[in-house]
């Protein structure tokens, strides 16, 4: 059976080899709420391929010239917008 996209299953080493970013800035996203990794029930992060594509996302818009407050900002209304499409397409399909 696959994993879904959303199940951690990286370590956090391998999280920043795949994204190219130091540990240390994995564990700030983390506390600024950039993102929310699994955790292993010893406390270990482990992400997700959802999780992997949002740190892709925050070096995009950290080589924009965007500070964190403005990631989180642009990542919220990212995911409002995706919200409101899904709904938008619900009602289309009624």
């Amino acid at each position: 059976m696959a994993e879904r996209p959303t199940t951690g299953v990286y370590a956090i080493s391998v999280a920043a080899d795949m994204v190219s970013m130091e540990i240390q800035n994995l564990r700030v996203y983390e506390r600024r709420g950039l993102v929310d990794p699994d955790r292993t029930p010893g406390g270990s992060r482990l992400y997700s391929a959802v999780d992997i594509e949002r740190l892709h996302r925050i070096r995009e818009l950290l080589a924009q010239g965007l500070n964190l407050a403005g990631i989180a900002e642009v990542l919220r209304l990212e995911q409002e917008n995706q919200r409101l499409r899904e709904q938008v397409r619900r009602l289309r399909a009624r």
